[in-house]
């Protein structure tokens, strides 16, 4: 079996008036690139990358550089074919595009050697811990009303924060970030209040703060029972999380912006985490991010994996979890602090829940992880071809 093509179809969806705010930028549409590989015995295989900020770059990256030293390659041949890719751009590609271009390939090899087995990726990569993962809802971020008079938009906070525990969830990440200290720590303490005390409750900040208003609002997440504060500081600042881990007496977490094994090798030496969240679709696909399991197995770190992006990111976010060991091993996986969440974003999002044939479900706050050949998912391509703006 051989590498026939590679294709790549940018999508992106307009939000209208559902555009919503993180602490860093506006997001007035969903976007994504896939990645579709076909072999020359009919066999294709499904990535996603190009998940944060523009595709347009990751798809000329996978096009002109990555695509010619793949094609008659044997697509079973994933270690080798990563550390072919990986040299080969070493020089100019070992963070960011380069990287992001590489993990949507990945993906789509292991989507591919899943069919060609007909095994789930999970089994592939050593067998399923679990074959369903908790599932936390992504929500709570701004509106145009929340930065212009934030005080009329608690309630509409504190409603939609008790619509996700009405729909099945019982574990909730919020936005903090872009408003003043003062007035984030009343919105927590609204959202707190809905939603009740036994509800996991995690804070973002999308390294919003320097390390002296992260400490100061962190501290404000111990008293309000905040399970993990996740990208306090930008992640370049090693000092501040590490810093921040040692004063909290809460879990911190970063590591979406993180590239290959190299780049979590610094932040776990440097003793900065309690949590590292590799994205499949970015860090270097599943190849990568089992290697990264690994050395955050050593330095007793645990993984709750970033998701973001369409069914396909969901599908391999899932298939990874399934894989992750509990930290500490339990003889029955009871708690769940110890063991890997998946995040649901919960803003409007047609390219996960209307792009794949099956939709994903949360269940009494789990989501079940597919059991079906490699990804486990099929491609609506009707709906593609509605949203792709370049293949």
């Amino acid at each position: 079996m051989k590498i026939k093509n590679i294709t790549t179809f940018l999508l992106k969806v307009p939000l209208g008036d559902q555009r919503f705010y993180s602490s860093q930028c506006a997001f007035p549409e969903r976007n994504s690139l896939l990645v579709r590989i076909e072999t020359d015995t009919g066999i294709c295989g499904w990535g996603e990358s190009g998940q944060y900020g523009p595709g347009e770059p990751v798809a000329t990256f996978i096009e002109t550089v990555l695509k010619p030293r793949l094609i008659g390659k044997n697509p079973l041949d994933i270690n080798v074919l990563w550390e072919d890719m990986f040299t080969g751009i070493r020089d100019f590609g070992r963070k960011t595009t380069g990287i992001e271009a590489m993990s949507g390939i990945d993906i789509a090899l292991w989507d591919i050697a899943g069919k060609f087995y007909n095994k789930p990726v999970y089994e592939l990569l050593g067998g399923a811990f679990r074959k369903k993962v908790l599932g936390y809802a992504t929500g709570c971020y701004y509106r145009g009303e929340d930065v212009l008079d934030y005080k009329k938009s608690l309630q509409n906070l504190k409603d939609e924060a008790s619509g996700y525990i009405d729909a099945g969830f019982t574990a909730l990440k919020i936005k903090v970030g872009l408003l003043h200290v003062k007035e984030e720590m009343e919105r927590i303490a609204a959202i707190r209040e809905a939603v009740g005390d036994d509800i996991i409750l995690m804070v973002d900040a999308n390294h919003a703060y320097n390390f002296h208003t992260a400490k100061r609002i962190g501290k404000f997440l111990e008293e309000m029972n905040v399970h993990f504060f996740e990208e306090p500081v930008v992640p370049e600042n090693i000092h501040g999380y590490k810093t921040l881990r040692e004063t909290l007496n809460l879990a911190i977490a970063a590591g979406e912006n993180e590239f290959t094994r190299f780049g979590y090798l610094e932040l776990l030496k440097n003793e900065c985490l309690d949590i590292i969240q590799p994205n499949i679709g970015c860090a270097g696909g599943f190849t990568e991010a089992k290697r990264i399991e690994a050395l955050a197995s050593a330095y007793h770190v645990q993984v709750i994996p970033h998701c973001w992006g369409s069914g396909i990111a969901l599908a391999a976010a899932l298939q990874y979890c399934a894989t992750i060991a509990p930290s500490p091993h339990t003889a029955f996986e009871c708690a769940p602090e110890n063991s890997p969440m998946i995040e649901y974003d919960k803003n409007v999002n047609p390219l996960r829940d209307s792009l794949l044939t099956e939709t994903f479900n949360v269940n009494d706050g789990f989501v079940q992880i597919p059991d079906g050949p490699g990804l486990g998912v099929e491609i609506n391509m009707s709906v593609l071809e509605k949203y792709l703006t370049k293949s």
